[in-house]
């Protein structure tokens, strides 16, 4: 009798579920049936469950291909910031043509005006000046002053090297014998005054890059600026780097040798403007122009 009673309280759940439950619409004056539906507990379900999966699609493919995405918190426009980079760019431009006109009408007022352009300004002779009325003071300030830039780059790891080191530093990487990394066309030349570390060079579609020296990859991954970067650590504390590749053929620890593939030219990156490859070379944690050593 008890297992009956289980097995009719299963059934009589299950069908509570599948009893039908009629929905219907009437006028409120005359009690008229304008619409009717038949309905059970699980047909609901299922229709509330099929409805919300719906809109949750909807609602991400609004997201992911609509506008709408700039508005998430956290999600950011790749090509927002390649334009914001290319107008900064021409804004910089602008500005040195601007100061380079302004200087070349300055120059035409001053031969207007009848300002002789080749002279500077008098000099006074050493009788007008009375180097006796002079007294310099040694003040607490200028003390704590010079003190405080004589400890600026005392535990600087980027000091400010000699001519002669940099002459001699510069003379032991010249001797060894570098295998250009790519052959093409040097479109952007080394500038440290802008922060361009390294050379761009442009060549033929899927070219592969190669290897200067014998070394070892202590990078290769993908970066945001700089997209696939492959960099390799040489004798003599020499280390290159090979920027905005579409694919990478070396990973963290592989021993290369000279000339050999490590990775494909591409345009991968924020900061790319082109299919090109950035060539960085840095010696002993400072960089160098690669076109003093190589031949491109």
């Amino acid at each position: 009798m008890g297992k009956n009673r289980n097995a009719q309280k299963k059934v009589r759940w299950w069908d509570r579920w599948r009893f039908k439950y009629r929905l219907v619409f009437m006028t409120d004056d005359t009690l008229e049936e304008r619409f009717t539906f038949r309905l059970s507990r699980l047909n609901v379900f299922i229709a509330l469950g099929t409805l919300t999966i719906v809109l949750i699609f909807l609602t991400s493919i609004l997201i992911a291909f609509t506008p709408l995405r700039e508005y998430i918190p956290g999600y950011t426009n790749v090509g927002l910031t390649k334009n914001l980079y290319t107008l900064r760019l021409k804004t910089d431009s602008i500005e040195r043509d601007l100061a380079r006109k302004e200087r070349y009408l300055q120059n035409i007022r001053d031969i207007i005006n009848g300002k002789d352009l080749t002279t500077d300004k008098p000099i006074l002779k050493d009788s007008a000046r009375n180097y006796s009325a002079i007294r310099i003071k040694r003040s607490v300030e200028d003390s704590l002053l010079r003190l405080e830039v004589e400890n600026q780059n005392k535990f600087s790891l980027y000091k400010i090297e000699s001519a002669d080191k940099a002459e001699s530093r510069k003379s032991s990487i010249g001797g060894l014998l570098f295998f250009a990394p790519l052959k093409g066309i040097v479109t952007n030349e080394f500038d440290p005054a802008r922060r361009h570390y390294g050379i761009d060079i442009v060549a033929a579609q899927n070219e592969a890059v190669k290897a200067v020296l014998d070394g070892t990859v202590i990078f290769s991954a993908w970066t945001l600026e700089t997209g696939y970067v492959v960099a390799i650590q040489h004798h003599q504390n020499i280390i290159s780097f090979y920027k905005h590749n579409s694919a990478i053929l070396k990973k963290n620890g592989d021993i290369v040798r000279s000339g050999d593939p490590i990775a494909i030219i591409g345009e991968t990156g924020e900061l790319v403007t082109g299919p090109h490859l950035h060539f960085e070379l840095w010696n002993e944690g400072n960089p160098v122009n690669p076109k003093d050593f190589i031949s491109f």
